[in-house]
């Protein structure tokens, strides 16, 4: 009878051995294994507590915060607010209770929240002597005066402005319009955060699309810069080689025409490589672009930037030229057409490569990264993405695209006393629905200090005088700001 008490006990024992065990186990797996899980779950308000009563650093453009944190009386301590709001809301994003965080509040989260490791000393000191712990700060390269330019310049139409430091990639100037306000969608009160999200979201502008670097767009005639350093980097084109220019061709196997904007020869039905960017000659490009084949358009595109992927910190969509053309589609390709499609930053980019003597510059909008005591933790360090020309074949890029403003189809974009590159587009993205509109310039062209890319949607049908009459200005506008000629 003992016997079988004791081994009862014993089993008793082992079961309860078993079941302690397993307890620890599971608190040891919600305790590490599930602990951001669980610390992120929707159900945790205790986290979102915990977040809100922290004091979120800020982001600051030209030594001035344009996204802080306001202290506040409700349960939530703190609450994100945005200084010109809608002028940055392309770089900064919004912090939101309800729909989480976009721009440089997602990328740069763990900074601006104060979680980075490497604010870990950071917070020891202020556990220690009791301080309140903060984030750290996010500076932008954003220039004020160029996103003023460019914000006010977009406004009133349906766009996305880029503007860049040909020689490091800096980004200083990302506008968009329609643009939003982040401070609604940021409110503490989440019925607010919903009101402003669904009309928003409902809006058939699409105002919370990143358009400058999110949104891809035919590029029109501001791809034959591509297709021009293409031919020159072929050895078989000089900027003197002279081109058939008809009116119109049609496109070989194909019933298609392919036109001039103007309806007519291009010259006297012949031009040179020059004359023909400089008027923007879709049959010369078309048959230049069916001369060097696909391939070599491709290798050109992709060398300023086309088929990879950005992140800025944000990550940008791909722009894209396609594989595997035939030869009319490799036609349309040489002018910007059929499948290409590139972002404002791409296209951007493709000015600032030509301006830096062939050097394209990975983009980026974060100049340094400060401690909440404002040490600097990280600056930007400029990165080469790859040399899309030599500096004698950039320099011959340049002066054609100078003569585009001074005697083509890009007078608008004349300032004074400077030498402006530049080029027009125009591309139908849709049948019935009016074309967009491009711009792409540099300045000054002996000693480039911005490029400018503007991309405007739904342009009245203008054809490349819709580039010279809406989107020349805003491009001219943007650089006298970088220029202090604003």
């Amino acid at each position: 009878m003992i016997g079988g008490m004791s081994g009862t006990i014993r089993r008793v024992a082992v079961l309860l051995g078993v079941l302690f065990l397993a307890l620890l186990a599971n608190a040891n797996i919600v305790q590490v294994l599930r602990a951001d899980e669980l610390a992120d779950g929707p159900g945790n308000t205790r986290g979102i507590i915990r977040e809100y009563g922290r004091e979120r650093g800020p982001i600051v453009v030209g030594g001035a915060a344009v996204a802080s944190s306001k202290e506040t009386d409700g349960r939530l301590r703190y609450q994100r607010v945005y200084a010109d709001g809608p002028l940055y809301a392309s770089a900064t994003g919004f912090y939101s209770l309800v729909y989480g965080a976009t721009g440089i509040e997602k990328a740069e989260n763990d900074v601006l929240a104060g979680s980075d490791d490497r604010f870990a000393v950071q917070r020891l000191s202020d556990l220690i002597a009791g301080r309140e712990p903060k984030g750290g700060s996010v500076t932008l390269t954003l220039d004020p005066a160029a996103q003023q330019a460019a914000f006010d310049g977009i406004s009133k139409l349906t766009g996305a402005v880029v503007a860049i430091q040909p020689s490091t990639g800096a980004l200083l100037a990302l506008a968009q319009s329609p643009s939003f306000d982040p401070n609604p969608l940021s409110s503490n009160d989440p019925a607010t955060a919903r009101e402003y999200w669904t009309a928003a979201v409902a809006d058939p502008d699409k105002p919370l699309l990143n358009r400058p670097i999110a949104e891809v767009y035919p590029p029109g005639s501001t791809f034959k810069v591509v297709t021009t350093a293409a031919a020159l980097a072929s050895g078989r084109y000089t900027p003197t080689t002279l081109i058939p220019a008809p009116a119109s061709i049609t496109l070989p196997g194909t019933n298609t025409t392919l036109s001039n904007f103007t309806g007519r020869p291009c010259g006297d039905g012949e031009v040179t490589l020059t004359e023909a960017l400089v008027v923007s000659c879709n049959t010369a490009f078309a048959q230049v672009g069916m001369d060097l084949g696909d391939d070599a358009l491709r290798a050109q595109a992709e060398a300023f930037g086309f088929n990879s992927s950005f992140d800025v910190p944000m990550t940008a969509a791909t722009s894209r030229f396609p594989a595997d053309l035939n030869t009319p589609q490799t036609a349309q390709a040489a002018i910007g057409q059929f499948d290409v499609r590139a972002t404002a930053l791409q296209m951007a980019m493709v000015a600032a490569g030509v301006a830096n003597r062939g050097v394209v510059m990975v983009p980026y909008l974060v100049q340094d990264v400060r401690s909440p005591d404002l040490e600097v933790l990280e600056t930007a360090q400029p990165e080469e993405f790859g040399r899309a020309l030599t500096p004698e074949l950039a320099q011959e890029v340049t002066d054609m695209m100078v003569l585009v403003v001074e005697e083509g189809t890009g007078s608008n974009a004349a300032i004074p006393g400077v030498r402006v590159a530049g080029k027009t587009g125009t591309a139908q993205t849709a049948p019935g629905r009016p074309p967009d509109a491009w711009f792409i310039a540099f300045a000054p062209a002996d000693d480039p200090q911005v490029a400018v890319a503007v991309a405007i949607e739904g342009a009245p049908e203008l054809g490349e005088i819709s580039g010279n009459r809406l989107a020349a200005p805003i491009a001219k506008a943007v650089i006298e700001a970088v220029l202090g000629r604003g």
